[in-house]
């Protein structure tokens, strides 16, 4: 039977009754021993048998749509396994395996290729751009078509931008004929990880080509029937529900779900009710919940019918961004460090490392003394060196209240997820603190905690937008907050980066996304200063250098070696022959110096460290900056 026969099949079943969909791959595949670290995608491959042994059981159960072990089988996620290679072979031996356990059938069920998230952070969250996810999901598609799906089922996705990209590249790739469902995964709100609830993703869901839209995982039956109820109040298209089985419970080293096939029957008569047509299961849904799913549809008659109305053409949807944002603060007015960038003054900044323990008097005192001496701000890292010290807004707070400064604070994504970043921005704007310098942060690995974990749930450019929504009024879901940050965003940039093509390409994502300053890595070699501003000038953002001053040979062979910034063999060399410590510390003192007069003429400013702790040596180099 061809495919555009199988998908008008589809279409008319789902138009006169509801349709039931299989249970559970992943879970299923661990129950059976299959480690959760391992690709289960690839199972197909290495393991058809234990497959195609699951597709069988639900075949017997009366499921009426196979989904395919292709959930992860996309080059973003194959890639992390090494696998991106095996990618058609992936596909195409789930829907091969799929398709076997249908035939067993007498009336074979439909063989649904099984999409996920590419498990990557796509733009405003991550560098990955709409273009890009595009791209991949259009390949996994072109391996599922050519294997010989029936139709389309998009599940898990909480990113309602990442969701759309996901369609149209099926549609794009395969024109209007097979079959998507789009579904979303919800928390324990009913709203999208993000912030968006039913009714604002069904609204946008509802722009979209795919014929039936609906929510999958990660919550119970009860949450599932309550956000598909005020879906149903919206929605355009047939509704589809596959719920896991309830929240796992840990038992004995395992996830176990407990919610008994008897309970998921009672919520999926509900959900019918409400106007589901397509219902199935998720995680912990085994052959016998489905079972019981499939005595329910067929006692009930469905509350609403009509034929499947599918959009083709591409919809223009406008985003709540450009709906309900509020006009961003400019930079003038959210600083004074902002107000001197705005008007082209040059800028000095030190570094002070937040202390180790609670006393902060030490840097208290060095904050005082370079604003006696005319320094702008004092630059608080966050976590440098992945170590361990008195939070940096914390840090940012305490100096600005007794040394009478303004601080800048480093916002790294290492140690935060996506609620903790929203809180900590919140929090520093309402303490006071106004600069940020929106950075990735150094991996656990680096410092002395190299077991720590690690959470990076964006990287500096996801930051930045994060950040911009603040400033437009918007959380993290786009919804209004009723009120607006006004943080100042820098960005980091490295003009000595290995792959210098991949440094200004990030970087250009960081002022698209709104990075208004950018500060340096120390800079030692002019010439890589210059070809970096040559090639970003049309960025037209201020640039502050970063200056270091060293403070022995070793610590030059160590900026060189194991920082990787560049330190011209000139400068190696005075540093050799400078026979003490305190020439040393005179001759990097000097070399900074010719550094900030080199580079004064074509940066708006220069970030000046204070090397173990030496406030004096970052003033001593800013008294080459002269007059401002």
């Amino acid at each position: 039977m061809s495919f555009i026969t199988r998908a008008r099949e589809f279409r008319d079943i789902l138009s006169r009754r509801i349709v039931v969909a299989d249970g559970a791959m992943g879970t299923m595949l661990y129950a059976n021993g299959i480690f959760i670290n391992r690709c289960f995608d690839e199972l197909s491959l290495s393991a058809p048998a234990l497959v195609g042994e699951i597709h069988k059981q639900y075949v017997e159960a009366g499921a009426e749509i196979l989904e395919t072990n292709t959930f992860g089988a996309n080059r973003a996620r194959l890639s992390g396994f090494g696998l991106a290679d095996k990618l058609e072979a992936i596909n195409f031996a789930g829907v091969n395996l799929a398709r076997q356990a249908a035939a067993t059938a007498g009336n074979p069920p439909f063989v649904a290729g099984a999409v996920g998230p590419l498990g990557v952070h796509i733009e405003p969250l991550g560098p990955t751009s709409f273009c890009e996810a595009r791209a991949i999901f259009r390949e996994q598609t072109r391996a599922l078509l050519a294997a010989g799906v029936d139709l389309f089922i998009l599940e898990t996705f909480s990113d309602l931008s990442e969701l759309r990209e996901a369609v149209l590249a099926i549609r794009e790739e395969a024109g209007p004929d097979p079959v998507i469902v789009a579904q979303v995964t919800i928390d324990d709100f009913a709203h999208l990880p993000g912030g968006p609830s039913p009714e604002v993703f069904t609204t946008e869901m509802n722009t979209w080509p795919a014929d039936a839209i609906g929510i999958n995982c990660s919550v119970g039956p009860k949450t599932t029937l309550e956000a598909l109820e005020r879906m149903s109040q919206l929605a355009a298209k047939p509704l589809s529900a596959m719920p896991n089985a309830g929240l796992p419970a840990r038992v004995e080293g395992r996830n176990i779900y407990l919610c008994s096939p008897e309970y998921m029957a009672q919520y999926a008569r509900r959900m019918i009710a409400a106007g589901v047509k397509l219902i199935g299961g998720c995680c912990g849904t085994t052959p016998a919940h489905i079972k019981l799913l499939c005595s329910e549809a067929r006692s009930i008659d469905p509350r609403r019918s009509g034929r499947v109305a599918v959009t083709i053409e591409q919809p223009e949807v406008e985003t709540a961004e450009e709906d309900r944002s509020l006009p961003p603060v400019p930079a003038a007015e959210k600083s004074r460090l902002g107000a001197k960038l705005a008007a082209g003054k040059f800028v000095a900044m030190v570094e002070i490392l937040p202390p180790r323990g609670v006393d902060a008097s030490r840097e208290i005192a060095g904050a005082k003394l370079c604003a006696e001496h005319g320094i702008d701000c004092i630059n608080v890292p966050d976590g440098p060196r992945a170590s361990a010290r008195m939070s940096a807004q914390v840090t940012c707070q305490l100096i600005q209240q007794h040394a009478g400064i303004e601080a800048v604070d480093h916002f790294c994504c290492r140690d935060r997820n996506l609620l903790g970043i929203q809180s900590e921005l919140l929090g520093a704007h309402a303490v006071g603190i106004r600069n940020l310098i929106c950075i990735t942060g150094d991996p656990p690995r680096m410092g002395i905690y190299p077991e720590a974990t690690a959470v990076f749930d964006v990287d500096s450019i996801g930051l930045v937008n994060i950040v911009r929504n603040l400033n437009c009024g918007l959380d993290l879901g786009g919804n209004p907050m009723g009120s607006q940050t006004s943080l100042l965003i820098g960005a980091g940039a490295n003009p000595g980066a290995l792959n210098l093509d991949e440094e200004i390409r990030r970087l250009e994502w960081k002022v698209e996304a709104g990075a208004e300053f950018v500060v340096t890595q120390p800079v030692f070699d002019l010439a890589l200063l210059e070809r970096f501003l040559h090639r970003t000038a049309h960025f037209k953002i201020p640039l502050i250098c970063g200056i270091w001053p060293l403070t022995s040979l070793r610590n030059a062979e160590f900026m060189e070696n194991e920082l990787r910034v560049p330190v011209p063999e000139e400068f190696i060399g005075r540093m050799r022959r400078a026979d003490s410590g305190e020439k040393a510390r005179r001759e990097g003192v000097a070399i900074a110096q010719e550094m900030v007069t080199r580079v004064r003429p074509i940066v708006q400013g220069v970030q000046l460290s204070a090397p173990f702790g030496r406030y004096p040596l970052a003033i001593e180099v800013a008294e080459a900056i002269g007059p401002r």
